[in-house]
């Protein structure tokens, strides 16, 4: 791969309430529907030669969704770009969390799935994907919490804040290495 899309999925109803996800399938909500619509519109389909996405279905159909309105071949699923697991953590708000566990919930384990295997997850995806489309240009539509840790130790890239739905990062290589070209722009939701 020679240049790569990260695409975060679209909002869903839990992203609006504040309910952290994890690798609970929760559908799109209208608006994340709209905002893949309007990224799609967006997309130049001369740029792009594929859509790959998360299996989960809030992923999977925001890439399908760009797909149909960007005219970019949407190339499937896979379950390496699934969301990283947050054990615990999943289904609950900020205040749930600081009832049931405190201030410092972060510092607690909980059942997270550990940064190591959601890196491992990317680098057998990225090894497969570099045989199958070398050269190509990639968007990959996934989940805050796969591609916010991918980008910074892999790329060196690092989000201030969170992701926004929808968001595009791109990343390009050339004779100097990966460099990051956009980060977290959404100007197709103003």
């Amino acid at each position: 791969m020679i240049k790569i899309g990260f695409i975060r999925h679209g909002i869903t109803d839990w992203n609006l309430i504040g309910r952290m996800q994890g690798m609970t399938n929760i559908p799109l909500a209208a608006a994340g529907r709209d905002q893949a619509l309007l990224l799609g519109r967006r997309l130049d389909a001369a740029e792009w030669d594929g859509i790959v996405s998360s299996h989960l279905d809030r992923a999977r159909l925001t890439g399908e969704l760009l797909a149909g309105s960007s005219g970019i071949p949407f190339l499937g699923a896979d379950e390496r770009l699934r969301e990283r697991s947050f054990g615990e953590l999943e289904g609950t708000t900020l205040s749930e969390r600081i009832e049931r566990w405190g201030e410092n919930w972060r510092e607690l384990d909980l059942g997270r799935e550990p940064l190591d295997s959601v890196l491992h997850r990317w680098d057998s995806f990225y090894e497969e994907m570099g045989r199958i489309y070398e050269g190509k240009r990639l968007l990959i539509v996934s989940h805050g919490g796969m591609i916010e840790p991918v980008i910074a130790n892999r790329y060196g890239t690092v989000v201030q804040g969170h992701l926004t739905n929808t968001s595009l990062t791109i990343l390009a290589y050339d004779q100097s290495g990966w460099r990051c070209n956009l980060l977290n722009c959404s100007k197709h939701l103003e």
